[in-house]
C-alpha cells in the first residue's frame, strides 16, 4: 500500500468519524493534515494505551508500530502487552481504547513577546504537539503475528545504526519463550485527532519572538518546537 493510499483511506475514516473527539481542540490549534499526524506517530512511537470500561481507566506505556493496511483498509497501530498484564483481557472483552502520542513540547516565556513591552498583558504558556488515535482493537495471540510484530518494531528502531541488532541475533528458543509471554494488540484507526499548539493565536511579532526564543534554548524539545512554528 502506497503512502498516498494510506493517507486517502485514513482521511476517509477520519471524515466518517468527525465529531468532538477525545481532547479539546480549538480550531486554530487543530492539526488536520493526516500525513503529518501519521508521521508524528512514527517519530514519537512510544505512547499511552488507555483502556476505559466498567472496571475503570488504565494507562499502559508501550512502544507502537504503525502498520500500513491492505488496499482500502486503514493503517493499524500495533503494540504488545505482557501476558501477565490483565489489560489485554479487558481489550478482548471489548473495552474501548485510546492511544496517545506526545510530540515536542516547550515552555513559552512571556519575555519573548513583543507585546510585553507594549502592554505588559502577557503570561507564560506551553506549546506542544499531541495526537490521539481511536479505533477498533483486537487481541492477537498467534505466534507468527507476534514474531512479525516484534521484528517490525525492532527493525524500525534499529534502522540507521552502525551495527543494527536483529531478532535473529538471539537464540530462537530464547525468543520463542519470550514471545509466549506477550500478547499483541492491533487497533484499526477510525479517528485521528491532532493538536498543534504553536502560538497560532499570537500576532506575528509575538510568534517571531517565540520562535527566536525557542531557537536559542539548548534543549531538543525547544529546537523541535521552534521548527513547528509557522
Amino acid at each position: 500500500m502506497t503512502e498516498n493510499q494510506i493517507l486517502n483511506v485514513t482521511e476517509r475514516a477520519v471524515r466518517q468519524n468527525e465529531g468532538r473527539g477525545s481532547m479539546y481542540v480549538p480550531e486554530h490549534f487543530r492539526e488536520s493534515d493526516t500525513g503529518k499526524l501519521l508521521q508524528t506517530i512514527r517519530e514519537y512511537g512510544f505512547g499511552l494505551l488507555i483502556i476505559s470500561d466498567a472496571d475503570g481507566i488504565e494507562a499502559n506505556h508501550v512502544p507502537f508500530y504503525l502498520q500500513p493496511g491492505a488496499v482500502a483498509e486503514s493503517p493499524r497501530l500495533q503494540c504488545h502487552l505482557a501476558r501477565a498484564n490483565p489489560a489485554w483481557r479487558r481489550i478482548a472483552e471489548g473495552a474501548p481504547v485510546l492511544a496517545v502520542f506526545q510530540g515536542p513540547d516547550a515552555y513559552v516565556s512571556p519575555s519573548w513577546y513583543a507585546s510585553k513591552a507594549e502592554t505588559g498583558r502577557v503570561v507564560p504558556t506551553w506549546n506542544y504537539l499531541a495526537v490521539h488515535v481511536e479505533g477498533r482493537a483486537r487481541v492477537i495471540e498467534e505466534a507468527a503475528w507476534l514474531s512479525r510484530h516484534v521484528r517490525d518494531l525492532t527493525d524500525r528502531h534499529e534502522a540507521g545504526r552502525a551495527a543494527p541488532w536483529s531478532v535473529d541475533d538471539a537464540p530462537q528458543e530464547y525468543t520463542d519463550k519470550l514471545l509466549r509471554g506477550i500478547v499483541g494488540v492491533e487497533i484499526e484507526i477510525t479517528r485521528l485527532t491532532g493538536k498543534l499548539k504553536a502560538s497560532q493565536n499570537q500576532p506575528d511579532a509575538n510568534r517571531r519572538g517565540v520562535k527566536s526564543g525557542l531557537t536559542d534554548e539548548a534543549t531538543d524539545n525547544a529546537q523541535a518546537m521552534a521548527e513547528l512554528l509557522r
